[in-house]
């Protein structure tokens, strides 16, 4: 990426998606203040991250793949996570090509050992990451209806996302709160801040129940310098949407431009990345949820006859 572009820019087709982040006055903001300084696109991001280590979990393909090849490209040292090793290893081959570091770091995170592992090898051979981004998840599409007979469905979402994150999260900060330093970046979804999503509600619940957990936090870890960014990623056209067929013809953010929303939070390190449809719709179902609830109510539905349940894993 040149250095006249911007660390979100993203490719065509997105319909909406694109445009749509144009209506972002910060966006605005910062350009303006990077024509004034010269610090643009490649340059802001290798500033940020250069000779740093940022370990990214569901890095073997989509969003986490496209981040940690910009990454490497930008002199980070990326520590790839994600349970296909052949994957890592291709992923890391192309880092080295373009004269970036990565290492390899097979791991099934809904497994408490393997993750137990991982957290091991990683402070006994790399150290205290500078940024952990946790973007690995487990999507499932299932309405209550139908989920009566399939409680643990619920369970097997919330073990990779959510407890999953926590069981890495948690000893990662411990050592970020020793070395003064840190930033915790999660990959959640736009649909946390809309909150009406018919059919999602295993996987919602599970974001959501991040986005809790770092609110909580924190606050306890900012004097030691310790930040955290929650990405409320919009609807991005990769394998994990794939199964679900209402998916294929919706406007879709490239992984291009979802990879950009998570850079952008590892240079910025604010409080949350979001679309501004998602700011949008936040907003709405705080004003006006009753017409909210009411108007997805009728969405849904409508679309009663050609239920299905789809499930999607990405790490």
């Amino acid at each position: 990426m040149s250095d006249s572009k911007d660390v979100v820019a993203g490719g065509a087709g997105e319909g909406p998606w694109a445009w749509g982040a144009e209506l972002d006055p910060m966006l605005q903001v910062r350009r303006a203040r990077g024509l004034l300084t010269g610090r643009r696109g490649e340059r802001v991001l290798r500033d940020a991250v250069a000779e740093r280590k940022v370990l990214l979990t569901g890095a073997s393909s989509g969003i986490g793949r496209e981040t940690a090849r910009r990454l490497g490209h930008a002199g980070a040292e990326v520590l790839l996570v994600a349970r296909r090793r052949d994957r890592l290893e291709e992923l890391a081959d192309e880092v080295r090509e373009q004269g970036g570091t990565a290492h390899v770091l097979p791991c099934d995170l809904s497994d408490a050992d393997d993750i137990a592992d991982l957290v091991a090898r990683v402070q006994a051979d790399h150290g205290t990451p500078d940024v952990l981004v946790n973007n690995a998840g487990h999507s499932i599409r299932r309405s209550l209806a139908r989920s009566t007979d399939r409680l643990h469905d619920f369970e097997r979402v919330m073990e990779l996302n959510y407890f999953g994150a926590i069981r890495l999260t948690v000893p990662l900060v411990a050592d970020m709160r020793e070395a003064k330093r840190g930033h915790v970046v999660n990959v959640s979804t736009m649909g946390v801040q809309f909150g009406y999503e018919p059919r999602f509600a295993a996987y919602l619940a599970s974001k959501a129940a991040v986005d809790a957990f770092t609110q909580s936090v924190s606050p306890e870890t900012l004097r030691d310098n310790v930040r955290w960014t929650t990405v409320y990623m919009p609807l991005v056209r990769t394998d994990m949407i794939s199964p679900t067929k209402a998916f294929h013809r919706a406007p879709a953010m490239s992984v291009e431009r979802g990879a950009g929303m998570v850079l952008d939070a590892i240079v910025r390190r604010p409080v949350r990345v979001a679309h501004p449809f998602g700011t949008i719709s936040h907003a709405a179902q705080l004003v006006i949820p009753k017409r909210v609830e009411r108007a997805m109510s009728r969405t849904v539905n409508r679309r009663r006859p050609a239920e299905s349940a789809e499930s999607a894993r990405a790490i």
